[in-house]
């Protein structure tokens, strides 16, 4: 008996453009069969060029210079093509002002405990608050 080839998962109905669901999994070598509702798995409904995109960007560890080289394309390509395959997989990108607010909020933290223990007067604080002196 030859090896049968397994299809790209199908992850819309031909006919109606709707979602699909999984409701059969089967081990072939045990002969198991478990039936329930499952969902698809949002990396599996993928297009074929956003997983490529996706494969390579992992390999290069993140590295848009060597995503760049890899598949011959520019930064701002790589970039739009990242922001897509977020896009395609309905994830948020962390915005560098999250970042910024919380820096700042540690900062904030910060003086505040030193103001606390004494180690600086309420107008030291004011000062730094206000983005004076370190």
């Amino acid at each position: 008996m030859g090896e049968r080839k397994i299809k790209r998962l199908l992850v819309d109905d031909p006919i109606t453009g709707e979602e699909l669901v999984i409701t059969e999994l089967a081990g072939e070598a045990s002969g198991i069969t478990i039936r329930g509702r499952f969902e698809i798995p949002r990396y599996a409904k993928l297009s074929e060029e956003n997983e490529h995109f996706l494969e390579t960007f992992l390999r290069c560890r993140g590295m848009i210079n060597s995503v760049e080289r890899e598949l011959g394309i520019s930064y701002p390509t790589v970039k739009s093509r990242l922001d897509a395959l977020l896009q395609a997989l309905d994830l948020t990108p962390i915005k560098e002002e999250t970042a910024k607010k919380e820096k700042s909020a540690e900062k904030k933290a910060k003086i505040l405990e030193q103001l606390e223990k004494g180690e600086i007067t309420a107008e030291q604080a004011k000062a730094k608050l206000k983005g004076g002196a370190k």
